[in-house]
């Protein structure tokens, strides 16, 4: 039939198959249609009017379901595998020690097969066995205790005297035209040089080792200071002077940050040669301490306990280098790396 001509078609629903009441059209469940005002009578019997539709649907007094938040798919970032930052940090340590290790090797096999004399040189194995009896009967870790008191009193003294006089010589041109010549002098003159004098005006005791101490680690930082004062960049300067900053602001925001690196090159430096000289010192003159621990064992003929003394001013060094490296980042976080 045409669909021009007006009239309906409907499709033969199979029985069995006729859609429920609710879902029939108007004019199949007895409703009439939306909008036409008519009035019907139930099966009651009871008259019943029914209003015409207005367009705005009745309220209804059920509650409404709650509507259930549909969240997007979020796509859980993928983790880094862990394995091959082990790997690599394992493989990073492994060349950092393997020059160590070596040097240990050849230490224990020399004098096992006779290319050095066992009674000089001993092997690693009886060196590290007379280190642990020495941290048995206490007498490493009094030694040790003694001459570290010595070493970082010296040291911090140096350095809380050399950082403020380098910045004061470094920044004013007049202050370092007067004290260069003098300064000069005495960085050519040897620490350990001086040791006798410094033992004839201040006696034998803590003063004479901590004054050498101080004197030795001086240098290295006051120096290294003065020359990071002087090659800051200039055009930090200039743009720093531009703002108008006062001198206090100066030296905090321009010259303190930027001397950091190669202040602390001279402080690693005397960190190293605080330990050295206060060995020769402890050498001389002294009831305890690693120098006095090495030349005691030297005149009993105790040569593992010497060596045992030995390693242990080296693990110190390098324990008390590692450090200041780590103060060194931590104050001068504000620099990019380095790429390679």
């Amino acid at each position: 039939m045409s669909l021009a001509s007006g009239s309906s078609t409907r499709r033969k629903i199979p029985e069995g198959l006729e859609p429920a009441e609710g879902l029939k059209p108007p004019e199949e469940r007895g409703t009439p249609p939306t909008g036409t005002p008519t009035t019907g009578t139930p099966t009651t019997g009871t008259p019943t009017t029914i209003t015409p539709h207005t367009g705005t649907p009745p309220a209804s007094t059920e509650e409404p379901a709650a509507a259930v938040p549909i969240r997007p798919g979020r796509l859980r970032p993928q983790r880094a595998s862990v394995l091959p930052r082990v790997l690599r940090a394992a493989l990073t340590g492994a060349t950092k020690s393997v020059a160590i290790v070596a040097l240990l090797l050849a230490w224990e096999l020399a004098p096992r097969f006779g290319l050095v004399d066992r009674t000089f040189l001993p092997p690693f194995s009886e060196v590290a066995q007379a280190w642990w009896e020495l941290v048995a009967n206490g007498q490493l870790a009094d030694n040790a205790q003694a001459s570290l008191v010595r070493s970082f009193s010296g040291f911090g003294t140096a350095v809380a005297v050399s950082v403020p006089l380098g910045l004061l010589i470094g920044w004013y041109r007049p202050v370092a035209d007067l004290l260069n010549p003098l300064l000069q002098v005495f960085l050519n003159t040897a620490a350990l040089a001086l040791l006798p004098v410094f033992v004839l005006l201040l006696g034998i005791g803590e003063t004479s080792k901590i004054s050498i101490v101080v004197y030795a680690c001086a240098w290295p930082i006051l120096f290294n200071t003065i020359s990071a004062v002087r090659t800051v960049d200039p055009t930090l300067l200039r743009l720093a002077k531009s703002m108008d900053l006062s001198a206090p602001r100066l030296f905090q925001k321009v010259i303190l940050p930027a001397s950091v690196p190669t202040i602390f090159t001279g402080i690693r430096l005397a960190g190293a040669v605080s330990i050295v000289v206060l060995v020769a010192a402890e050498m001389i003159g002294a009831k305890a301490g690693l120098g006095y621990l090495i030349n005691a064992s030297q005149y009993n003929f105790a040569i593992p306990q010497m060596y045992a003394g030995i390693v242990t001013i080296s693990v110190i060094g390098v324990a008390f280098n590692q450090l200041l490296v780590a103060v060194e980042k931590r104050l001068s976080s504000w620099r990019v790396p380095a790429t390679s």
